[in-house]
């Protein structure tokens, strides 16, 4: 097995954008929101885009291959997570995402945590994260006076920001930021306001999840040195775990043959050098590194996104 790279999958949105276009020559026309860049979900299934494996989706691989690319740590179950990058030039609407046990019961299917790692952001560009102090009958009294917005609490955001994103944890992405988006492979959101656009909203299934306690910050990662080369642990939860390496010239990995790996690169470029070849890494490009890989090594002079499932965690 190799480094697995994917083409992109991208969707329009109402609050889309063209700043993609900055790091790739494939966008579509149209407003792009959202580039799906690793996926197994059924709303969206990725292709692979190099070696012997081009043109097979990444579920067709996993059925003849799955211990080789998902490895020990993850043999139970589908592929666990989703990745994303999203261009906002508007606001996306207010949302909350249910946790599985609520999504399992209602919605037959499994919830959503998530991560954001901030690529850009304009001057003054914020996020959505959580509520001011509110009951949810402060809240939901506030959605009927078409008051809601008193109650969100907005954070100012800037290029490298990384903040955790729980089930639960009502949010939104203001205009003018482009994320990497990591998360549950689920497409499940709850619209709580949407600034009268006219699209559908989920009021009482929002209001049933909404965690009014919640009050998220940005992470405070654990900063670790190898040699020249900079690890951030952001953050570490039941469904992935995130870390930031920043490479000044090379760095070598192992998947140990447990654990699959993604990586996404979110500054500079390089090379991912392996047994059998060798493959570029562009800004904004992502790569799977299959558990069976063993051991590889990135050269060049760029900042990586590094997101895994972690054993105990998994089944």
């Amino acid at each position: 097995m190799y480094p697995l790279k994917f083409h992109n999958l991208y969707y329009e949105k109402i609050w889309g954008g063209r700043q993609l276009e900055k790091y790739r020559d494939n966008l579509p026309e149209g407003n792009i929101g959202e580039s799906w860049d690793i996926t197994c979900h059924n709303n969206g299934k990725s292709i692979i885009s190099n070696g012997i494996h081009k043109g097979k989706t990444l579920e067709e691989l996993l059925k003849n291959h799955k211990n080789e690319i998902l490895g020990e740590v993850c043999k139970e179950g589908s592929f666990p997570l989703l990745l994303k990058i999203i261009n906002s030039k508007d606001r996306l609407s207010v949302q909350v995402h249910p946790d599985d046990k609520y999504a399992t019961e209602v919605e037959k299917q499994c919830g959503k945590t998530e991560a954001w790692y901030v690529v850009e952001a304009m001057p003054g560009a914020n996020i959505i994260l959580g509520t001011k102090p509110c009951t949810k009958q402060d809240f939901k009294k506030a959605l009927d006076d078409n008051k809601v917005e008193e109650y969100l609490n907005k954070v100012e955001v800037k290029k490298g920001d990384v903040y955790f994103i729980p089930s639960g944890l009502v949010h939104a992405i203001g205009e003018g930021i482009t994320i990497v988006e990591i998360q549950e492979s689920s497409d499940l959101t709850y619209r709580v306001y949407d600034y009268h656009r006219g699209r559908e909203l989920h009021i009482e299934k929002s209001l049933d999840v909404i965690n009014f306690s919640l009050k998220m910050e940005k992470t405070n990662p654990k900063i670790e040195q190898n040699g020249d080369n900079l690890i951030l642990k952001h953050c570490q939860c039941q469904y992935f775990t995130l870390e930031e390496l920043r490479i000044s010239h090379s760095l070598k990995e192992c998947t140990h043959r447990e654990k699959f790996y993604i990586y996404t690169c979110v500054e500079g470029s390089g090379e991912i050098i392996y047994e059998g070849g060798i493959e570029k890494i562009q800004c904004l490009e992502s790569v799977l590194i299959p558990a069976s890989l063993d051991t590889f090594e990135f050269r060049g002079e760029m900042k990586l996104l590094k997101i895994y499932v972690s054993r105990e965690y998994c089944n």
